[in-house]
């Protein structure tokens, strides 16, 4: 029986509307997205659906190796799940597929968190509420927060998951994702995870 894992990607993509949010936020990463691919040749999210308007936003298939994405800074964190829980993911994430059409960014979600309030929409998501719920809905993680509450940051410190690798995505490679890469301020330095634990 194959090993299953669940991703969590949270990346910096260095946009102006990204340094707007890290502004109130002061935290390195502010965009989550999901993956249940070891390739990472599917991985979802809620973003822009144009590069170049952040204002227009969806459902979206991210690629890691182009776009925004290809020169952001990020964590990317992995948890190994039971089959049924990888087959509710993917169900899930096929659902919303299958409906994009009827599913929209959830801009004032994302600034009632702010003010540290709870605004669910039908329908609508920003990036780590959607990540969240993907989670809940799969049976994987019982978040004790509302979902609409959920940032990036507090998906860095979700229970059962570890940081596989950090730094630059471009450099991240699918296949080797069995160390963790932890970014000094001159170069990426490769730490083998089994004989360390990370924090």
């Amino acid at each position: 029986m194959n090993e299953q894992k669940v991703y969590i990607l949270l990346t910096d993509t260095g946009t102006l509307f990204t340094k707007m949010i890290k502004l109130y936020t002061r935290k390195l990463y502010n965009h989550a997205s999901i993956s249940i691919d070891p390739n990472f040749s599917e991985v979802y999210s809620f973003g822009r659906k144009r590069p170049k308007n952040p204002f227009i936003g969806g459902f979206v298939k991210e690629d890691i190796q182009a776009g925004l994405l290809e020169q952001a800074r990020c964590a990317i964190y992995s948890c190994t799940v039971s089959e049924t829980q990888i087959q509710k993911a993917h169900d899930y994430l096929q659902k919303i597929d299958e409906q994009k059409h009827n599913y929209r960014y959830n801009f004032l979600g994302l600034f009632a968190i702010a003010f540290k309030k709870q605004l669910k929409r039908k329908n609508a998501f920003f990036c780590s509420q959607f990540v969240a719920t993907v989670l809940k809905e799969s049976g994987i993680i019982d978040f004790e927060k509302a979902l609409s509450l959920v940032t990036p940051h507090d998906l860095e410190n979700v229970a059962g998951f570890e940081l596989v690798y950090q730094g630059e995505l471009s450099n991240f490679d699918a296949e080797t994702n069995n160390t963790v890469h932890i970014v000094t301020s001159k170069d990426t330095l490769p730490i083998d995870i089994g004989t360390m634990t990370v924090q």
